[in-house]
């Protein structure tokens, strides 16, 4: 089992845990992790965009010119493709581009993330995080003490509103409730900030 740290908020270590390895001491699995990550941001994508074709392109409902004698070539509208300002011919239109990967996959893949991390040394375990009230300053002082000065996600056991308040100001840092980690979040942060108590339940959850 991987061993780490506990700091308390003002950096000093006041322990060690050890992490379950079903969850944060694998073999990181790359192809999967790619495949969550492409998975999470295609489903992001909002899918709005939109042309118009022949039929929703204003005007063009009276033929042109008669059909035959005139030497040109025969039209029906001027809203045709293949005129200027006509209709685009399979132009994208609204659609969902989101799609799920088997539920073993996507298990694999978050243990995958969080086993990463602890490769890295990009963990840091606290003893516990709260807040009497919503002080940005606070929050950044603790990230100070744990010198953390890079992109940081942060896990709580659940939301917290003091916390939240607290962290959303802060441009580099993310803060999200045990049940909510998910692939994206833990690469794209360099460092995983977690409590003790949402370690506890991440495990229990994907041990």
């Amino acid at each position: 089992m991987p061993k780490v740290a506990v700091y308390n908020i003002s950096g000093t270590q006041v322990g060690e845990i050890e992490l379950a390895d079903s969850v944060f001491g694998i073999e990181p699995n790359k192809h999967v992790l790619h495949d969550a990550v492409v998975m999470q941001l295609a489903s992001m994508r909002q899918g709005t965009h939109k042309v118009k074709g022949r039929s929703e392109v204003r005007g063009g409902g009276r033929k042109p010119w008669k059909q035959k004698g005139t030497g040109r070539a025969r039209q029906g509208s001027i809203r045709s493709p293949q005129w200027v300002g006509g209709g685009t011919v399979f132009g994208p239109t609204p659609r969902s581009y989101s799609y799920k990967l088997p539920k073993k996959v996507r298990r694999l893949a978050i243990k995958s993330a969080l086993s990463t991390k602890v490769l890295e040394n990009q963990i840091i375990v606290l003893d516990e995080l709260a807040m009497n009230a919503p002080k940005t300053k606070e929050f950044q002082a603790m990230l100070n003490n744990l010198k953390v000065d890079r992109k940081a996600l942060v896990v709580v056991p659940e939301y917290n509103d003091n916390v939240a308040l607290s962290a959303r100001n802060i441009p580099s840092v993310k803060l999200v409730a045990a049940d909510g980690v998910n692939v994206y979040d833990v690469l794209r942060h360099q460092k995983l900030i977690i409590t003790k108590d949402a370690v506890s339940k991440v495990e229990e959850v994907f041990a």
